[in-house]
């Protein structure tokens, strides 16, 4: 039965969608491996054969549980909230059609919305030291498409900063996948001086990061990118503690 199974993510601990479903498997407390991708290239070892059908770069993210094995971090974050009962967590995928339909709505804004420009600026941010996009001295066009992330980003964060002038999170006052997808992006957002600034221009958007960010699971998994260089594979048990 794939529920005893071990979970095994494959991936990049720095990677945005290693790091988003390093997060829902942390936040609900399963034992899970994270068995580091570059280290294989490192060592000269060969990537799992079911790894490198989906993921010839070993970039992204692989979860194997059993005899099952996905390649979309959302994805395989809505598997972790269905396949396992919870225990000691609230339930991040909704107790019913109403509540998860509401989630959905926010994971394919993420999606579709938020984690395109968000990571487009985090990079260049990361590139030019955090200074604002349209006044950097970087070629015109690098310059432009940076100043059109901002903009495409602010009227995002319009719409979440009304949605959170009525709950505490995205999907209502619980925590839930909707604000965990989040994470990843608006974390590397916030790396730059620039990024953060644009998360504090909305008061709503600035104290439900503020929230989410200094979630405990959340927090473990920016320890983790910080400290495992040196270790290829690095085992969980939170169900322990």
């Amino acid at each position: 039965m794939a529920s005893s199974a071990m979970l095994q993510v494959f991936g990049q601990p720095a990677s945005t969608d290693v790091a988003r479903v390093m997060a829902c498997l942390l936040e609900r407390q399963l034992d899970f491996e994270l068995v580091r991708t570059d280290t294989f290239k490192r060592g000269h070892k060969q990537l799992p054969e079911f790894v490198k059908m989906r993921d010839p770069s070993g970039q992204q993210v692989t979860l194997t549980h059993g005899n099952i094995t996905l390649g979309d971090s959302r994805d395989i974050c809505r598997y972790v909230c269905t396949e396992f009962p919870r225990w000691c967590t609230r339930d991040l995928y909704g107790a019913g059609a109403l509540e998860r339909a509401s989630i959905e709505q926010w994971l394919q804004a993420e999606a579709q919305s938020f984690d395109a420009p968000s990571s487009a600026l985090a990079a260049f941010h990361l590139a030019v030291g955090g200074a604002p996009a349209p006044c950097v001295a970087v070629g015109d066009e690098k310059a432009a498409a940076a100043a059109e992330s901002e903009r495409e980003l602010l009227r995002v964060l319009d719409v979440y900063d009304g949605a959170l002038g009525r709950s505490a999170y995205l999907a209502g006052d619980e925590f839930t996948l909707a604000d965990l997808s989040h994470l990843p992006s608006a974390h590397y957002l916030a790396c730059s001086a620039r990024g953060r600034a644009l998360l504090a221009s909305r008061g709503n958007v600035a104290r439900w990061y503020a929230a989410i960010s200094s979630r405990p699971a959340w927090r473990q998994v920016v320890a983790v990118q910080a400290r495992t260089a040196h270790y290829p594979v690095v085992a969980f048990h939170p169900s322990a503690v």
